[in-house]
């Protein structure tokens, strides 16, 4: 069984930096084929993707309203996957969460966001965590 498990949230002033990470258990990221991605959701807003990562292929896809402030990555040795925020805005106050899917091998850079978009009721899903930033 897929378990995923976020750590890293916390309270930031606005202009700092976080690193999410998050841990996956029972599935092998470096040998199989997943897309992973990072979602947010506020109070009383629809979840929000922000990132993806093909394992098998390593393309990875940002959605533009955090793009060059939030890399994703992934660390094959410690089976994880992480989301670096950088020049946090109160705006980006949120419940982070990480999902992960099996899929084939992504060959565009938005292939993952099109699994998520279909079939996001399928995915592993973390227990969120939450982030604060600060005016």
């Amino acid at each position: 069984q897929v378990q995923l498990v976020e750590s890293g949230g916390g309270s930031v002033q606005a202009g700092g930096s976080l690193r999410l990470s998050c841990a996956v258990s029972g599935a092998t990221l470096a040998t199989g084929s997943y897309c992973l991605g990072w979602f947010r959701q506020a109070p009383a807003l629809e979840r929000e993707l922000l990132a993806t990562l093909s394992t098998a292929g390593g393309l990875t896809y940002v959605t533009d309203g955090v793009k060059g402030r939030f890399t994703i990555s992934q660390d094959a040795v410690k089976n994880s996957v992480h989301l670096q925020m950088n020049n946090l805005k109160p705006e980006d106050t949120a419940m982070y969460y990480c999902a992960a899917l099996a899929a084939g091998m992504g060959r565009s850079t938005d292939y993952c966001k099109a699994q998520f978009d279909r079939r996001s009721d399928t995915a592993h899903w973390g227990q969120g965590t939450q982030v604060t930033v600060s005016s």
